[in-house]
């Protein structure tokens, strides 16, 4: 009877920390349990992770969460008897710090509540430090909401760029003969006034395209919530979510509630966490919205790791008529807050060399920093990306 009990408390831990464990798994480790037996460590480990688990990526969450819980019992008997728990020493620094939140062995973010705002502001300026580096991946779930908060502030000012319209402009360089001659027309002055005209100025559209599959499921909602923020903040914003198929989740992005903008797209979208075909989706999109999103001189933004299931499958010549067919090709990647990354993966190394700017998306920090990326010339961008492929094909060649 206790272990059963422990076994539901450690799949509730699991579910709270993100890994989707139901009754009906709970129930089905039970049973395997009873065949497998708990003589052995290493056969009860396999056993629950063979019936909690559905994907690779969850093994982490998973195998943190089990040394805690099953060795780290004498903590949480001090934490069900009210007694304060000792600060944890993990030999893992990347341990997610919602694992620890789950079994109630942390102490939480010291905040205070605004009463007259209704909202949670940190108390010092160094947990606000903290929180804008910190992954999204390790965050805990108070970080979460709070981490919200902040996004729900961030701007994306892409620079203005000049258009085919023109506008009266008094300093302008170009001569407005027909407004010029309107203006002689109204009086008799000997000294007829030139009425000047420029080019008008505006932010060109804005596309994104936000990878949901199963290796971005710790990023992709944190991503939902700075694309509302951004499609609040300016108008032709268009929103597109791939993973195995392509949706289109701009009208749902319109919502000034981001909850309920969020809770739409949760129903409109199929395949979240999900494998990813980055090639499929992309001819998709060529051919079913380039001509009516990436006129005038569009901006493209694609969140993705690069990790296609179908092996770059007909994605280097999606990815080529994506970038011609825009002004810019800008591809955020959270993989990149590895210091040691390298462009190994074959879809990485197709995408590459048709991209613009090549930027790190994982904390506040990054997306904060997003606008002064933008800043320099592509051509820059591009000598950039040249000289780090040539350096990792060396490194290939080398091994």
């Amino acid at each position: 009877m206790q272990l059963s009990e422990n076994v539901v408390h450690f799949a509730r831990a699991l579910r709270k920390a993100g890994v989707p464990v139901g009754p009906d798994r709970i129930m089905d480790g039970l049973r395997a349990l009873e065949f497998s037996g708990i003589e052995s460590r290493e056969d009860f480990y396999w056993t629950l992770a063979a019936v909690f688990l559905s994907r690779r990526e969850q093994f982490d969450m998973f195998d943190h969460a089990f040394k805690l819980f099953w060795s780290e019992r004498h903590l949480l008997d001090r934490v069900r008897h009210g007694l304060p728990v000792p600060a944890l020493h993990s030999s893992d620094d990347k341990m997610p710090n919602r694992i620890a939140e789950a079994l109630g062995l942390t102490s939480k973010v010291p905040m205070r509540a605004d009463r007259q705002e209704d909202e949670v502001i940190l108390v010092s300026a160094s947990e606000l430090e903290r929180l804008r580096r910190r992954d999204f991946a390790t965050m805990t779930t108070e970080e979460l909401n709070q981490a919200k908060r902040l996004i729900a502030g961030l701007r994306l000012p892409i620079p203005l760029i000049a258009t085919r319209r023109l506008h009266p402009d008094v300093h302008g360089s170009r001569v407005d003969l027909r407004a010029t001659l309107r203006a002689s027309l109204r009086g008799n002055a000997e000294i007829i006034p030139l009425r000047r005209r420029s080019y008008r100025r505006r932010h060109p559209p804005l596309v994104v395209l936000c990878d949901i599959s199963g290796s971005m499921s710790r990023y992709s909602r944190m991503f939902l919530h700075f694309l509302h923020a951004i499609t609040s903040d300016r108008d032709r914003v268009h929103s597109f979510v791939f993973g195995t198929r392509l949706t289109n989740i701009s009208r749902q992005l319109r919502h000034r509630d981001v909850d309920v903008a969020l809770a739409a797209i949760s129903e409109s979208v199929k395949d979240w966490s999900g494998g990813t075909r980055i090639g499929a989706t992309l001819k998709e999109f060529n051919q079913r919205w380039s001509r009516r999103v990436l006129g005038q001189n569009a901006v493209v933004m694609l969140i993705s790791d690069g990790l296609d299931r179908d092996a770059g499958e007909d994605l280097s010549a999606q990815i080529e008529r994506l970038h011609k067919s825009c002004h810019e090709l800008i591809w955020l990647n959270p993989l990149l807050r590895f210091e040691d990354f390298q462009p190994r993966a074959a879809g990485v190394r197709l995408m590459l060399p048709h991209v613009d700017a090549f930027l790190p998306a994982h904390d506040i920090e990054s997306l904060t920093d997003l606008a002064r990326s933008l800043r320099p010339h592509p051509a820059v961008g591009q000598r950039a990306l040249r000289s780090r492929m040539h350096t990792a094909a060396l490194n290939n060649s080398e091994h």
